[in-house]
């Protein structure tokens, strides 16, 4: 049986975290990546793209957490004890953890990443105006610019098809400009 079929058949064929149905996928509970069932959870695409800070917390929904934290599967207990400390500013949130109990290994596999003493912000790529950009997305310059190492002078009102994100700097993006890929600072640049 695969992976994702038994993680099914442990979930009722539902999200391990909200219970949605919703695009459900696998989700490895870092910094495990053997695809093994008990370092694994189901997740629906809206607990994944947020898990992964790939989209805002959205506090409401993580009230499901209340009920998540009493699986009697560690992967979910993790990943429901980092969820609430990444909203622990939410009275609910603090509540609950004070309620989560865990032996030591699960409780040092909780810890293991730091990714409960983050913030609930999550770094997103925006333009100028603050809107979310995303890989193929197509924009606008807002300002002129001159192109390092180039002779191309990128003009103000240049639209840039397809663009796409440099992943480790959420102030950069990369796309092409008269032919040429250059990258240019998300602060100049408005979704178009």
């Amino acid at each position: 049986m695969s992976l994702e079929a038994a993680l099914k058949v442990r979930g009722n064929n539902q999200c391990e975290l909200c219970k949605s149905e919703n695009k459900l996928t696998v989700y490895e509970v870092p910094p495990h990546s053997e695809q093994r069932e008990e370092d694994s959870i189901l997740v629906c695409e809206k607990c994944n793209l947020q898990l992964t800070k790939k989209e805002e917390l959205d506090n409401r929904h993580w009230a499901c957490l209340n009920d998540s934290m009493w699986s009697a599967v560690p992967a979910v207990q993790v990943v429901t004890w980092r969820m609430l400390n990444r909203l622990r500013n939410e009275s609910w949130a603090a509540d609950a953890i004070d309620l989560m109990y865990f032996d030591e290994p699960t409780m040092a596999w909780a810890k293991s990443t730091g990714d409960h003493e983050n913030s609930s912000e999550v770094e997103l790529h925006r333009d100028c105006n603050g809107n979310i950009l995303q890989d193929g997305d197509n924009v606008v310059l807002t300002k002129t610019l001159d192109v390092k190492g180039s002779t191309l002078n990128a003009k103000l009102g240049t639209v840039v098809k397809a663009i796409r994100l440099v992943h480790d700097n959420f102030e950069q993006i990369e796309g092409k400009i008269e032919g040429q890929t250059i990258v240019i600072l998300t602060k100049y640049l408005r979704k178009g």
